[in-house]
């Protein structure tokens, strides 16, 4: 696996644009990612230092489709906080002013 298949898509909600300031990103990862292979993605892609990675598994919701029930598809979201002598990811900057 390589870093771009680990890290799929930044999560971009509120929550996620209040930490934004504090050097604290938010990101839907694979699921069999660890957080050693979630901080090697963000250090290569990204270019910065880490300090600490959170990870938050969350079960897909319960739907209905007629008279069939079943799930939404699973995700992973990982927290990634950087150093605080690192600078911050480019792509964020300007969206949490």
């Amino acid at each position: 696996m390589n870093h771009y298949d680990v890290i799929i898509r930044p999560l971009l909600s509120e929550k996620a644009y209040d930490i934004i300031p504090d050097k604290r990103y938010v990101f839907i990862v694979h699921p069999d990612a660890n957080k050693t292979q979630i901080r090697q993605a963000v250090e290569s892609i990204f270019d910065v230092q880490v300090a600490r990675v959170n990870t938050v598994s969350n079960d897909g919701k319960v739907k209905r489709y007629g008279r069939f029930i079943g799930r939404t598809r699973a995700q992973k979201k990982a927290y990634v906080i950087l150093k605080k002598d690192s600078k911050p990811i480019e792509f964020f900057e300007g969206m949490a002013e």
